[in-house]
């Protein structure tokens, strides 16, 4: 069950990211918390993390979100959703903040990227489709095994829905990834899994893949912990970090508790390994694998950027580099 509260934004909607992969463009969170309840979340450790079970929805978006869009000289080239949540929650309020605000950005003809293990809405997706050169798709799915799912993903969307979901992105003309975010050790990296996710992001039209295996914070740590009492799936693992070293990552600049090196870099060319049968291609995040990796994993998709707006500053006060 889900606690759900209304409330309104003190600080800016469009905020930049300590995530090199989005440093470029502003990001939006809709909510504080999130209804999907995913185990592995690594927003536990964050400051405005509201608890297990809690999604403060921010009522006031779409009005501070125009009058930050108006009071700047250059428009943004698009905007991530949502670094710390998920655009598409089974929550009819937010879903509904969405759809405007949505709406709002892509008829300023600003673009969108976002990342989501929810289901999207009938009318969410059409604007999407309507809009398809303006919008750069990234769909979470981490195995098509749906025990595991409603394990570590309670409450997002079935795999059916999701690859689902992407075929129709694809057949838009969206450019749209699969990202396979996290890899769990024990679980989700062996061959089957992979093969069975490449083969049906192929299906569906999708070529490039995200992928990063799983680490933990702190906060993480003890909330995998509780569940491994009552599941095994979650203890099996736990106990595959029982080998682990600490890793110094560049998302949120921190330090985490990381599988070896050498077993990272086997699950990932695993994985590169069976892409490259089904024709495509698996992008590294080099924030959250700084030593096995390099670039971006492009969650926030690619654009071209105007003349105009690479001269523009990016949030105000700063040229982008």
């Amino acid at each position: 069950m889900v606690k759900l509260t209304g409330t309104r934004r003190k600080s800016a909607v469009l905020t930049p990211s300590s995530l090199a992969c989005l440093s470029r463009i502003p990001t939006v969170n809709l909510t504080a918390g999130c209804a999907h309840g995913c185990l592995y979340c690594y927003t536990r450790g964050y400051q405005a993390y509201p608890g297990e079970g809690t999604v403060n929805v921010y009522t006031n978006v779409l009005e501070l979100l125009r009058h930050e869009l108006q009071r700047r000289r250059h428009k943004p080239v698009a905007i991530y959703f949502s670094p710390a949540s998920d655009l598409f929650q089974p929550v009819p309020e937010a879903l509904e903040i969405a759809y405007h605000v949505l709406r709002e950005i892509l008829t300023r003809g600003i673009g969108v990227a976002f990342l989501t293990k929810g289901v999207i809405p009938e009318r969410h997706m059409l604007l999407l489709r309507e809009n398809a050169a303006l919008v750069r798709a990234q769909i979470g799915l981490i195995t098509l095994d749906e025990a595991v799912l409603r394990t570590f993903e309670p409450n997002a969307a079935s795999a059916a829905i999701r690859v689902a979901q992407m075929k129709q992105l694809t057949e838009s003309g969206i450019k749209t990834q699969i990202r396979v975010d996290p890899i769990l050790p024990a679980l989700t990296d062996d061959e089957q899994t992979f093969r069975e996710l490449c083969r049906s992001a192929m299906d569906a039209g999708v070529t490039d893949i995200a992928a990063s295996v799983l680490f933990l914070r702190p906060a993480l740590r003890r909330r995998l912990l509780q569940a491994s009492e009552t599941s095994a799936a979650v203890s099996r693992c736990l106990g595959a970090f029982s080998n682990s070293q600490r890793l110094a990552i560049h998302a949120e600049r921190s330090s985490v508790t990381a599988l070896p090196l050498q077993e990272r870099e086997r699950i990932l060319h695993r994985l590169e390994s069976l892409a490259a049968v089904y024709g495509m291609t698996v992008k590294r995040c080099a924030c959250k694998n700084p030593d096995i990796a390099s670039g971006t994993c492009s969650i926030a998709g690619g654009w071209q950027r105007t003349r105009a707006a690479a001269e523009a500053t990016l949030f105000g006060h700063s040229k982008e580099p």
